[in-house]
């Protein structure tokens, strides 16, 4: 009998399991009342995806860098390489913003995912889109406020890899669902580091997150038809 081999999957860090101000920021986004003011919930996802650049930033690669100041040189670790930046569109990009703010020197991709609904209320995503510079054995930071399913996520990573293979790569959402974090976990590198904000049990059967926080693009930028 073959020897039974155990592959790696993806880790998983949660940043909402800790007391910390993160999560005054889900409670906002998550609040009927306070997510009302689309652009008090586009500054959340921002401050949002600053923190988790701020957590992502630990785990990346530095170098010593000699700084003159006005009384003498001192030795700074600084980032060896600027990640990429990508981002699913539309829903992405305040929390691509905050991402972008901290990691000013990046270089950015966008991604157009979207539903294609059937006469029978099921739905394929669509990959319509890409606009990325190459990421051959670059860091990647890949960003939507909402991991659901897990499929437009998985379907973007693979567009992105027309681009190159990354070095490494972290996903980044603010809620994630169950399922849709071990279809991640299933269909994503296990050299890859998911980066969620808080995990809920339930989708619907439109594919939405319960208790989640309802539709992140129309939230953030008005309602589409």
């Amino acid at each position: 009998m073959a020897k039974k081999v155990n592959y790696p999957v993806p880790k998983v860090r949660i940043l909402g399991k800790g007391n910390s101000i993160f999560n005054q920021f889900i409670s906002e986004i998550r609040d009927q009342k306070i997510q009302r003011d689309s652009m008090r919930f586009r500054r959340n996802m921002e401050r949002m995806g600053e923190i988790f650049a701020y957590e992502i930033s630990k785990h990346l690669t530095y170098e010593t860098k000699l700084v003159s100041t006005p009384l003498g040189i001192s030795k700074v670790p600084v980032l060896k390489d600027q990640p990429v930046l990508g981002t699913i569109l539309r829903a992405g990009l305040p929390l691509h913003q905050g991402l972008l703010n901290y990691f000013d020197r990046a270089e950015n991709a966008f991604v157009s995912a979207y539903r294609k609904h059937g006469k029978d209320g099921s739905f394929k995503i669509k990959i319509e889109y890409l606009s990325s510079p190459g990421i051959e054995n670059k860091v990647l930071i890949l960003s939507d406020p909402m991991l659901a399913t897990g499929s437009s996520m998985v379907l973007s990573y693979e567009a992105m890899l027309n681009r190159g293979t990354p070095r490494c790569t972290h996903i980044v959402s603010a809620i994630a669902s169950t399922e849709g974090l071990e279809y991640a976990k299933k269909n994503l590198p296990s050299g890859l580091t998911l980066w969620v904000g808080a995990v809920d049990d339930e989708l619907t059967a439109q594919a939405y997150i319960v208790p989640g926080l309802g539709d992140a693009g129309d939230l953030a930028f008005g309602e589409k038809i």
